[in-house]
């Protein structure tokens, strides 16, 4: 399923530093993507998304894909501050992979085959 991050999530990674355990384990391969709407290498994700999502579910595995377009958000810069400092990571699509809830990768734009290959899913 591809879910879109609600303030409530993004308010709980800032104020924990990681996103909570019911969002990072919410299914066996989980993905969270934090990005601003405007980017094109987001616009290119994007378009696989669900592509992915369907390989994964041919291949039988538990897997969900968390996103937030934070630039739309009224509290944008607190957590843009958060994401550059906290991840440490000032690019994007940022792109986190986790396995049974655990941080397993970071990306940040890259195509369907190296997303795959991220997310363990067989192509």
């Amino acid at each position: 399923m591809i879910y879109t991050l609600t303030k409530e999530d993004c308010v709980f990674a800032v104020e924990h530093g990681e996103f909570a355990e019911d969002i990072c384990g919410r299914t066996s391969k989980t993905v969270i993507i934090l990005t601003q709407s405007w980017c094109p290498q987001w616009a290119a994700m994007r378009r696989y998304l669900d592509e992915a999502e369907r390989k994964a579910k041919d291949a039988s595995i538990d897997f969900s894909i968390f996103f937030i377009e934070y630039d739309k958000e009224s509290w944008a810069e607190e957590f843009m501050m958060f994401k550059e400092n906290g991840f440490k990571n000032r690019e994007i699509p940022y792109v986190r992979y986790y396995q049974d809830g655990k941080l397993m990768n970071e990306s940040n734009f890259i195509p369907l085959n190296g997303f795959l290959k991220k997310t363990g899913i067989q192509i």
